[in-house]
């Protein structure tokens, strides 16, 4: 069995006489022989990347590492005006090695928060949030008392969509004196500590992506109906290859995926438990703690992210601007 995975001799024997066998019941699952668990000890797989990180040099910004393979705070760097070509250039190379970036002290207004995101591509609309004071790129997550925090799950953004999101730059107008934390997990390293397989059979594996078990559960009827003609189920990689880097990440989310294509209803059940618990694994990611004017800016490739929702009844106000990123490929 492969590191990273704690079972015992005799599940060991067991499991592989069943994938020796062809056994599809067995091979997906997390019922019969837990394959999530994480061993105790070092996870040794996550060396290398590490080092790597820790050997990049920047010449526009200084860098606070947070996770041992995903996220960094830039400092020394505004980016409440255009970024100059070596800087913008510097900041597109750093999302795609540290996977989410993050800015303190950053006083955005509503149109600067729009031209820095513009600076990596065209902004998406979202169909089911609306803008935000007549700035239709800018969604608002405002939480209080009366509207509590929802998005306390592991997923990437709008993978409904044919073409999901590139990344997305999320401004901190208002925060909880404490909690309102957001955590983002680096899918790379969710991929990577997979078993050899796992990683061969999902190789090839499409999951449905669906907008209505989350989003349209709150339309009419009429509603569902009309949004379903523009936006029907789609279907994307299990483990597609990032358009930047090329590395596989995961992209099973349980916000968003209704079920692993060609799969029976029960390998597929086990398939997505087995694939979203790696996702909770503490040593995949880092937790971003927000104060008034930070921004953080994520490739929805490379992470998932997770806003705890733990400062009820507390006021904690977000605006986003996302961009149109690139349909998964395998």
């Amino acid at each position: 069995m492969p590191r990273g995975y704690a079972v015992s001799t005799t599940q060991e024997r067991d499991l592989e006489k069943a994938i020796d066998a062809g056994d599809p019941a067995i091979r997906f699952s997390n019922k019969q022989i837990h394959l999530g668990q994480m061993t105790v000890g070092p996870v040794l797989f996550l060396a290398a990347e590490r080092a790597r990180l820790n050997a990049l040099q920047w010449n526009t910004f200084r860098v606070k590492r947070l996770g041992a393979t995903v996220g960094a705070e830039l400092h020394d760097i505004d980016i409440t005006k255009p970024l100059a070509p070596d800087a913008l250039a510097e900041v597109k190379q750093a999302l795609a090695e540290y996977k989410v970036i993050f800015f303190r002290d950053q006083p955005l207004n509503a149109d600067q928060h729009i031209a820095f995101a513009a600076q990596f591509g065209e902004l998406e609309l979202h169909p089911f949030l609306p803008g935000t004071d007549g700035k239709p790129e800018l969604v608002r997550f405002a939480k209080s008392a009366e509207v509590g925090g929802y998005e306390n799950a592991w997923h990437h953004d709008v993978t409904w969509r044919e073409i999901p999101s590139l990344g997305a730059v999320l401004h901190a107008l208002q925060v909880p004196e404490t909690g309102g934390d957001t955590l983002f997990c680096d899918m790379h390293a969710a991929y990577d500590g997979l078993s050899e397989d796992i990683k061969a059979q999902i190789e090839n594996l499409e999951a449905e992506h669906d907008f209505m078990p989350s989003f349209g559960v709150r339309l009419t009827k009429e509603k569902q109906a009309e949004m379903r003609l523009q936006y029907p189920v789609m279907h994307h990689p299990v483990a597609p290859r990032h358009p930047v880097t090329g590395r596989r990440y995961l992209y099973v989310n349980p916000f968003f995926v209704t079920r692993i294509v060609g799969l029976s209803v029960q390998e597929s059940e086990d398939l997505i438990a087995h694939l979203t618990r790696q996702s909770t694994y503490l040593e995949y990611q880092c937790r971003f703690q927000w104060q008034k004017d930070s921004v953080a800016f994520w490739d929805n490739h490379a992470v998932q992210h997770y806003a705890a929702s733990d400062y009820y009844p507390d006021i904690r106000i977000m605006e986003r601007a996302s961009i149109i990123g690139h349909r998964p490929t395998k």
